[in-house]
């Protein structure tokens, strides 16, 4: 199946789909840079999943010290996201939906004037905001909490993405959801799936857990376990959980990987650093970073 890009019923939003990825791009600004805009994205859509599978061998593999062979843009900015972690285990794979969801919004922006657009690959969101603007952000959170964060032009966050057990893809760890903000879609992906799968209780009798490689034959985690189910876990137990994977945030903040993440786990939260200018953060459980 090729490549498709088509406008949404709300004529405001190009839906780019091929294969496993799914990207929804919207833009502002005057009619002909938002066609103009829309246009290069889509363009630009056509050949990425097979740059891609070009390289998927390499992809799969942890990254090292050093840098790979990959050729293709998109390849080595998962590769640069998933290094800046290192020793920590992560292939390139760990960037892809940002990686993509940066390329995505990079096309479109090229030689384009406008106020502000974002390319979202299935919750992994790349922003661009001109001078003055603000967007509003919907991020995983609780019920009875807002469930969206104001990120200004002022801001460095240009990405946001979510990983945890529910979500997606695999996860070593046990969080509901973690929540990242980057400089980039990229990097917020790779963090948001480090500091998911750091958020962790390993031996607890309520988590069930297989192995990567016999649900996916294809996946890049090979025989690690990867959670399956959790059940009931005590507050203690949700809190402990938590504070794990804080710290793995703090650290990334501090190396200035992330600005902020909001960890989710059985009705308990952290969060690490400034959530944009929204009202979430009063409301959640802060922890210094």
């Amino acid at each position: 199946m090729s490549a498709t890009a088509r406008m949404l019923p709300d004529g405001r939003r190009l839906h780019l789909h091929h294969g496993p990825i799914d990207v929804i791009f919207e833009a502002w600004g005057s009619r002909a840079e938002v066609e103009a805009a829309r246009a290069q994205a889509a363009a630009r859509f056509r050949s990425i999943l097979q740059e891609l599978v070009d390289e998927l061998p390499t992809l799969r593999r942890p990254v090292g010290d050093g840098p790979s062979n990959l050729s293709g843009t998109v390849a080595r900015a998962m590769e640069q996201a998933a290094r800046a972690h290192h020793p920590t285990f992560a292939t390139p794979m760990i960037a892809v939906a940002g990686a993509v969801a940066d390329e995505i919004l990079r096309a479109a922006l090229s030689g384009r004037r406008l106020a502000r657009a974002y390319a979202n690959n299935g919750g992994d969101v790349a922003l661009h905001l001109g001078p003055g603007e603000a967007m509003a952000a919907a991020i995983a959170t609780r019920p009875e909490l807002p469930d969206r964060v104001r990120i200004d032009a002022a801001s460095p966050v240009r990405g946001i993405a979510t990983s945890g057990w529910r979500g997606r893809s695999r996860s070593l760890g046990i969080a509901d959801a973690v929540t990242v903000l980057a400089r980039s879609a990229a990097l917020a992906d790779a963090a948001a799936t480090l500091v998911a799968n750091a958020v962790d209780l390993p031996g607890h009798r309520a988590v069930e857990r297989a192995r990567a490689c016999d649900l996916d034959d294809d996946s890049d985690l090979g025989a690690r376990l990867v959670t399956v189910a959790v059940g009931h876990l005590d507050p203690p137990e949700a809190a402990r959980a938590l504070e794990v994977g804080a710290a793995v945030a703090r650290t990334m903040k501090r190396r200035g990987l992330i600005e902020a993440a909001a960890l989710f786990l059985a009705g308990e939260a952290r969060v690490v650093g400034e959530l944009g200018t929204g009202a979430l953060i009063p409301a959640l459980e802060r922890t210094d970073g």
